[in-house]
């Protein structure tokens, strides 16, 4: 199966933010010409039974969890009546699941907050998890967003580090930018931490490096490059504040079982306005 065909993958657990999740993956979906795989992960056994499981010969989280993922796909029907929907409910660790079905997805869409039940303010401990360890791009859906791929902003903003291994971020930005119709905003923050040195010289190596990323671009996309003095985390956070989808870059090494996300992606996941997208390069 090509990439063009691999489903777009949701994670639902029956909260108002994978739901909302649902929602934004429906339109994705839609716009990519692509499945929509529903995925409900957990260890039931965890779990009380109920009498309505007994009745049934399942566990009690099995039938809540085939209920929350046929409520799901109603919903995605209902959203994008034109778009394949399948559901799967796992007995596995979420975290281990949904980072499998990753290899056999085009991207993976996560609510906000996991079922620990933590601060809104904070992110779940899942989708960190699977944005730190998946083989395909992992969208988080964070901010006040309408729940649709088309929102009133219009741009898509892309971060671009200081090494040229983030090729397959600026790939999948570009081509979200395209799917959406709205210009890119390519946006490399920079600082002059020694003294002495002109802030000048660090501002045009930002130029330079911020031109080698984005050099072969194809001219259907309207591009805005912008090179922006400070901490990257906070510069990105800034530009999330009116944007569709922020997109950043996360190194993968091989061999490495850890979580691998840099502290840039790990902060707009926490903080960001706007949707975010963690889009690993193998290095």
């Amino acid at each position: 199966m090509s990439t063009r065909e691999l489903p777009l993958v949701v994670g639902v657990d029956g909260s108002e933010q994978s739901l909302r999740a649902v929602d934004w993956a429906a339109d994705e979906a839609a716009l990519r010409g692509l499945p929509l795989r529903l995925v409900y992960a957990s260890l039931w056994e965890r779990y009380e039974g109920t009498s309505l499981a007994e009745d049934l010969g399942k566990p009690s989280e099995e039938v809540m969890a085939e209920d929350i993922v046929e409520s799901a796909a109603r919903r995605a029907y209902g959203r994008q009546a034109g778009v394949k929907v399948t559901t799967d409910v796992l007995p596995e660790e979420p975290e281990y699941a949904l980072v499998r079905e990753s290899r056999t997805a085009s991207a993976m869409v996560l609510g906000s907050r996991g079922r620990s039940g933590i601060d809104e303010a904070l992110l779940g401990s899942v989708s960190v998890t699977v944005a730190g360890h998946a083989h395909c791009p992992v969208i988080v859906l964070r901010g006040n967003h309408d729940n649709r791929v088309r929102s009133g902003h219009r741009r898509v903003v892309l971060g671009v580090g200081g090494k040229p291994a983030d090729a397959a971020a600026v790939r999948f930005a570009v081509e979200e930018a395209r799917r959406r119709a709205v210009p890119l905003e390519a946006v490399r923050a920079w600082r002059c931490p020694a003294q002495g040195v002109p802030p000048r010289l660090h501002e045009e190596r930002a130029e330079d490096e911020l031109a080698t990323a984005l050099q072969d671009l194809p001219t259907d996309v309207q591009v805005h490059r912008r090179t922006v003095e400070g901490h990257a985390r906070r510069v990105l956070l800034d530009a999330s504040a009116d944007a569709d989808l922020l997109v950043v870059g996360a190194r993968r090494r091989e061999g490495h079982h850890g979580l691998q996300l840099g502290r840039v992606a790990h902060a707009v996941l926490h903080h960001s306005a706007c949707p975010v997208a963690v889009v690993p390069q193998r290095v």
